[in-house]
């Protein structure tokens, strides 16, 4: 156990490494590490995630939306296998279907956060949006407003992922500025605006009609906090 925790330390200095190699420097201490997620520090906010052994975690539901229990270091990153779509479809609360998985940044609660979503279907590419509502935090309320796609300084065309392949989905926040990698590739890289810094909250994960085995790793938690006690957000 103590040299697979080594060898995932190693990898999460390396990743936040590349994912901040192009940013402007920083005056503060070096980024932390990011290590394994356990099960116990994720709160699951609509959907069911099953934690599998080797601190793996598996989605099999339509909708799965999760953040960590407190905020911290805007990094995360998630190392999964596609499994293929879900047996039932779960439409937005637009009407559109979409499969795809995503990490979330800033995540106070389903009205104001940050999106870095990998689309599978109907058409594969990266989307960042952010969503803001100041002063709402129900999604029952803010619905659908608040969005705005964010427009890249550079982005790399993406391909959906094909059944049974393992992947790399990270993306790391510096002030406003982030980047997102695919692979080890970086695909996604901009300024989000002052809108994404107006509140803060921590990272998180979600998917849409997709199947997945993951291991999550982000930077380690300092603060135990337990999952607070909130309704489904149902975050669209």
């Amino acid at each position: 156990m103590p040299a697979i925790r080594s060898r995932a330390t190693c990898y999460g200095l390396a990743l936040f490494a590349a994912l901040l190699s192009a940013a402007p420097a920083r005056s503060d201490d070096s980024p932390p590490q990011l290590v394994p997620v356990a099960r116990s520090r994720l709160c699951v906010t609509e959907g069911d995630l099953e934690a599998l052994p080797d601190a793996r975690l598996s989605v099999g539901v339509a909708k799965l939306r999760a953040v960590l229990a407190a905020p911290g270091p805007q990094a995360i990153e998630a190392r999964f296998t596609y499994l293929g779509p879900t047996a039932d479809a779960a439409p937005l609360r637009s009407g559109a279907v979409r499969r795809q998985f995503g990490l979330k940044l800033r995540a106070a609660d389903g009205c104001n956060l940050v999106y870095a979503m990998w689309r599978f279907a109907p058409q594969p590419s990266l989307i960042v949006s952010v969503k803001s509502n100041p002063g709402l935090q129900a999604s029952q309320i803010c619905g659908t407003s608040g969005y705005r796609i964010v427009n890249p300084r550079r982005l790399s065309p993406v391909e959906a992922p094909q059944i049974g392949t393992t992947h790399r989905l990270a993306a790391a926040l510096d002030g406003a500025a982030l980047r997102v990698l695919i692979d080890g590739r970086l695909v996604w890289e901009g300024e989000l605006g002052p809108e994404a810094l107006a509140s803060n909250g921590p990272v998180g994960i979600r998917s849409d009609n997709a199947r997945l085995v993951l291991a999550l790793f982000a930077p380690p938690d300092m603060t135990h906090d337990a999952c607070p006690k909130r309704r489904s957000e149902e975050e669209e």
